[in-house]
């Protein structure tokens, strides 16, 4: 017969060789979901000429077609169905964010725990289709007016065209939400870490075509590779740089044990805002240039200036870029971090910051902590956005070599690669238990 302990150490070995199945598995529907992704973005739009549409891109590719085209994995050069990509969905989850910043409503929300957050995910989805709905209604707008791109113009091409792209946004609202659930990681940062490397080889031939060609120097090509390499090791040390704040609980008495006060720390991250800031002053700064390309040169006299002032690499662009990248650091912080907030829960939970009195003169103090390393990560994501778009502007080296999208990628996998670890890690402490009973049963 088998005895109880041989029993217990075969369920341990299956759990464990069950465990990692499950991340096999679990990577398995990461990757097939993420290969979905990019077959969707060949699909093109119905009713399309790819030939003039390409012209039309070329034409408008430094400006903020380009951008989102990088972040769409390809899919605005060739018009396909996933164009608009997730970013309505982005937009409609920092527009929630903001809202509940000023609604009560939205703010009680917040606080009742899975069953509010149930309830702005529904928000944020219904905001998405209205957004998507209302920018692929401006796409068709838009290639109707570009020209020969459209073969048949009209009010079905206008629907067609505005139900397909909102469908397949949507589509990719609902796949990243299977690979959150499902697989590893954040689906929706995976979507857009996956269209942002999945084009970063054809940029990289690219770009060694111009060295064959002679348009770029062997030297510059290299310092392009070195300053890509530094870059990503400067992002991975700022983005694991904390500021901790030392936590005390102290003493308290469970009917006649006296448990010993203890110690945390209260982990402030050095860039709170992430990429967005980024993001939100390119789009800004591009917006101009991408509207005058489309009237072709047409309006005001001051519009023109204003377009021309801020090409890439103008002093006026460099400026802006900084002082928006800046401005967004701290708006977005203060929006996803509410000091008052945090001090309220350790004066409820009996944590106070050694020298500081609990309430009102914690928030104030973590505020103050707060907005100095915010000034750092505002510092650090000009350098590494700056210090790219001059190569961009005067070297022609694509956007994929930006500072925004290996920020993107490189802050993605860290977390992607975190989430791993830390799934392995719960199960190897499942582990322990076990083996840790089946020691107890011997004895």
């Amino acid at each position: 017969m088998v005895s109880a302990a041989e029993q217990l150490a075969a369920n341990l070995n299956f759990g464990a060789f069950a465990k990692a199945d499950e991340l096999k598995k679990r990577i398995w529907f990461t990757l097939g979901a993420l290969l979905v992704y990019r077959l969707g973005t060949y699909i093109p739009l119905p009713g399309i000429d790819p030939s003039a549409w390409e012209q039309v891109f070329r034409s408008q590719a430094g400006g903020i077609l380009g951008m989102f085209n990088m972040f769409a994995g390809g899919g605005i050069n060739r018009m396909a169905i996933f164009a608009l990509n997730i970013m309505p969905y982005i937009s409609a989850s920092i527009i929630i964010q903001l809202l509940t910043t000023v609604s009560p409503q939205l703010e009680a929300l917040k606080k009742e725990g899975e069953a509010g957050r149930k309830t702005l995910n529904q928000y944020t989805r219904y905001l998405t289709v209205i957004l998507a709905a209302f920018q692929s209604y401006g796409i068709a707008v838009g290639l109707q007016g570009a020209g020969n791109v459209v073969s048949e113009p009209g009010l079905f091409f206008l629907l067609s065209t505005s139900i397909t792209l909102t469908g397949g946004t949507m589509f990719l609202m609902w796949l990243g939400e299977q690979i959150t659930s499902r697989g590893i990681g954040n689906g929706i940062s995976l979507i857009i870490l996956a269209g942002i490397v999945a084009e970063l080889p054809a940029a990289l031939a690219g770009m060694l075509e111009l060295g064959r060609q002679g348009a770029m120097s062997t030297g510059l090509i290299l310092v392009v590779i070195i300053m890509a390499v530094v870059v990503i090791a400067f992002i991975v040390f700022m983005e694991r740089a904390q500021r901790r704040l030392l936590i005390q609980y102290p003493k308290r008495q469970v009917g006649n044990k006296m448990f010993e006060g203890q110690s945390s720390h209260l982990p402030l991250k050095l860039n709170t805002s992430g990429v967005i800031p980024p993001i939100f002053a390119s789009s800004l700064l591009l917006l101009p240039t991408t509207v005058a390309n489309f009237n072709t040169g047409s309006g005001p006299e001051w519009f023109q200036w204003i377009t021309t002032q801020l090409g890439h690499g103008r002093p006026l662009f460099l400026i802006m870029y900084l002082a928006l990248i800046v401005f967004f650091a701290f708006f977005y912080t203060a929006i996803v971090f509410n000091p008052t907030e945090t001090a309220d829960n350790l004066k409820k939970h009996g944590g106070f910051i050694p020298g500081i009195r609990p309430g009102e003169r914690t928030a104030e103090y973590i505020d103050y902590v707060l907005s100095r390393i915010t000034v750092l990560g505002a510092i650090y994501l000009a350098i590494v956005c700056l210090i790219p778009e001059i190569l961009i502007s005067y070297a022609s080296v694509p956007f994929y070599f930006g500072g925004t999208s290996l920020l993107i990628v490189v802050s993605v996998t860290m977390d992607t690669v975190a989430q791993v670890q830390g799934y392995l890690l719960a199960h190897q402490y499942e582990g322990l238990i076990r083996k840790s009973k089946l020691r107890g049963r011997r004895r």
